[in-house]
């Protein structure tokens, strides 16, 4: 392949590029303005132009020649060097295969073709012409991304765990309206694939891709895709892309992040993308480590690295993706050759395919300005990105309220009360595990968060243990006696369910607790059971029995018995959302200080739920609204388990099997738990608990 910067006339003096423009218009304006300075400065020169609407006068020099189509262009003899594609995405693939046979290099804008079968015609016709294809990704030309490579591979993070690529950019409705193809999945039966994660925010997922050691077909194992619309269109502007990149790639070479394959196994990339976002921010690319994380805002070249020495900010330059090409000899010197972009086209090749994206009903968006300029904001949103990012899920496994729903629904004389999560979706430094969520009060107020923002690992109501032999069944970093600290390893496992007998109001389970290489480490027989006290309360029962599966016997432990102080959580855990003017008390004692590590009969916990929180109110629109609510957790009758509250740093409530000490479960010996939580609309006194326990027939 030729380099074009060294060409020289038939004298022997050297002779500037010759570059041809397709697309003034639209994007194509910054490039004219790149051509303008890279001429001004003796780089090149601008010979022609196409495009069907010509610029207007006075915006090209006088020796510019202009044409109304690239053939036209072509035809004249004009001979460009390069020929730069900024037309309709559809347009892509036909322009830089005609602009290869003419012997040109390609610089190709993004996304570079429609399909995965048209990148490989593209490809084809590249390797046929000997001719370079550079994708107009400029935010591969950062000097950011070989400093994030070389930060990585010196350990200054730890092991990756995984990246994210999140976006929160607005568009209004004069977006839609600037072409015929935008919005468009397809066009008169050609493909298009306009998208947030295909279009607008295509650097993200472009950028998530390359800082994962993705450039090729072949790197990307898999892509789901949860797809969404606020606005009236074909396309996507609300969405979830996860990649899971093929084990053994990584960047920093074949061997992976800094020669391992990923924390847990191969890397996985999350994109989350929004265009109906309330206020547009940087978007990023986040790599999350065992001891840190860098996050590259891709747009300002500015890169926030975190690690154990602290935070701190720093700025790079950015190389030119067009001064790149034309200093080439080989598609090794590209910075985003068309090669290196086949990792994105297969993200863009299973949006294509993909199932329509569904409409956001109206009542969870709200429009923000006048005609054109109006542009719709998808109800908490923000959080939603955050979360997803996070947690590696998909909108619709954070149940988000547009979503199509999931799990087995729990039911109190015909109202939804309870949603029971197998928990295989979860990511796996979490531990994946069945559990409740949302569970609701009759009225429908939300009692329960999944996945929230300050610890993803924290799922809804169910059982989970940090120790159990040393292996975590909980999530999250574990609380080991050696290093007196939380600490990431690769010690998470999962429960999952063997069988299950359901009937109404009552759910029988055989479940597993099994170790990081899938070994059974623990049996496991759960019961639910659920129904009607009066017109405003139901409760919930769970009772639980953990078994050895080894043939030996088994310590269960929590961060408190491996030396942390007040840290005895594990066993029986509810995670709440939010809860404005809560109250948390026992028949003895009334705050979070004074209840967490007492044991008592019962715990209260009322307040206004859902006020100002992304669980409900945000979403739903209504962010004054809030619903008070009681729930009281009766203690289990087979041991006196501390209770373990959390309200400052986060809403939970736990029974501590092991607060200071391990608890040990044998064959034939298990270990057993009974709890019992009454959920009731509007605020309770003690002595309507008092009462209420009385008609259960509890003791108080």
């Amino acid at each position: 392949m030729t380099q074009t910067s060294t060409d020289t006339t038939t004298e022997g003096i050297a002779r500037l590029p010759r570059i041809a423009l397709v697309g003034v218009h639209g994007f194509g304006e910054r490039h004219l303005a790149n051509l303008g300075r890279l001429s001004a400065n003796g780089a090149l020169e601008l010979v022609a132009v196409a495009d069907p609407q010509p610029p207007s006068d006075g915006t090209l020099g006088p020796k510019v020649s202009v044409f109304a189509s690239l053939d036209e262009l072509l035809a004249a003899g004009t001979a460009p060097d390069v020929v730069i594609i900024s037309t309709p995405i559809q347009t892509h693939a036909p322009l830089a295969i005609a602009a290869l046979n003419a012997g040109a290099n390609v610089y190709l804008e993004k996304p570079p073709v429609a399909s995965m079968a048209q990148f490989e015609e593209v490809m084809a016709a590249a390797a046929s012409a000997g001719r370079l294809v550079q994708v107009g990704f400029q935010s591969l030309g950062s000097e950011a991304l070989p400093a994030i490579e070389a930060l990585v591979a010196s350990g200054g993070i730890g092991e990756v765990r995984g990246i994210s690529a999140t976006g929160l950019w607005l568009r209004s409705k004069a977006y839609f309206k600037r072409s015929r193809w935008a919005g468009k999945r397809s066009l008169n039966g050609t493909d298009v694939v306009d998208g947030v994660a295909t279009n607008a925010l295509a650097h993200a997922v472009a950028t998530g891709l390359r800082l994962a050691g993705a450039r090729t077909v072949a790197d990307v194992e898999s892509v789901e895709t949860d797809l969404y619309r606020a606005n009236d269109t074909e396309s996507d502007d609300t969405s979830v892309v996860r990649v899971r990149i093929t084990e053994g790639t990584g960047f920093g070479g074949s061997t992976g992040f800094g020669g391992s394959t990923g924390f847990g196994g191969s890397t996985v990339l999350t994109c989350a993308l929004t265009l109906c976002a309330p206020v547009q921010s940087a978007p990023s690319v986040t790599i999350y480590g065992t001891l840190g994380q860098l996050t590259l805002f891709y747009t300002e070249d500015r890169l926030e690295i975190t690690s154990p020495q602290g935070t701190r900010t720093e700025t790079f330059g950015r190389i030119d993706l067009l001064e790149n090409l034309l200093a080439a000899c080989t598609e090794e010197d590209l910075l985003s050759p068309l090669s290196g972009s086949g990792a994105y086209v297969s993200v863009l090749e299973a949006i294509r395919t993909a199932d329509s994206p569904r409409q956001i009903h109206p009542e969870f968006i709200s429009w923000e300005g006048e005609g054109d300029n109006a542009h719709p904001v998808v109800n908490g949103v923000e959080s939603l990105v955050r979360r997803a990012a996070l947690g590696q899920a998909t909108f619709a496994e954070l149940g988000a309220p547009w979503t199509a729903s999931a799990g087995t629904s729990l039911s109190v004389n015909g109202i939804p009360v309870a949603t029971l999560q197998d928990g295989t979706h979860i990511r796996p430094s979490s531990s994946p595990r069945p559990y409740l969520h949302p569970v609701r009060t009759l009225s429908g107020t939300v009692v329960t968060d999944h996945v929230p923002e300050d610890h993803v690992w924290h799922l809804g109501a169910g059982v989970a243990l940090q120790d159990v032999d040393g292996i975590n069944f909980w999530g999250g970093r574990t609380y080991t006696r050696d290093a007196g600290a939380y600490i990431w390893r690769e010690d998470h496992s999962s429960i999952v369910t063997e069988s299950v007998d359901h009937s109404d109001g009552l759910r029988r389970e055989q479940l597993s607790w099994l170790g990081p290489d899938r070994t059974p480490i623990l049996r496991e027989q759960r019961e639910w059971r659920w129904a009607a006290v009066g017109n405003s309360t139901w409760k919930l029962t769970l009772d639980f029995q953990l078994e050895s599966a080894t043939g030996q016997p088994v310590l269960l432990g929590s961060p408190g018995s491996n030396g942390r102080p007040q840290g005895g959580y594990g066993g029986f855990f509810w995670r709440l959302p939010k809860v404005g003017d809560a109250t948390i008390w026992t028949p003895d004692a009334r705050g979070e200080d004074a209840v967490h590590g007492t044991a008592a009969p019962w715990l209260a916990w009322s307040g206004t739920f859902d006020a100002g929180t992304a669980s409900a109110a945000q979403l739903t629109g209504d962010p004054g609204l809030g619903h008070p609510a009681t729930l009281v957790f009766l203690a289990s009758p087979q041991a006196p388990d501390p209770w373990f509250v959390r309200h400052s740093g986060y809403p939970g409530v736990g029974l501590s099997l092991a607060w200071d000490t391990p608890v040990t479960t044998e064959p034939g010996r298990p270990v057993h738990r009974t709890v019992t939580v009454l959920i009731t609309d509007g605020f309770l006194a003690t002595q309507d608990i008092e009462q209420l326990i009385t008609t259960l027939g509890e003791p108080a």
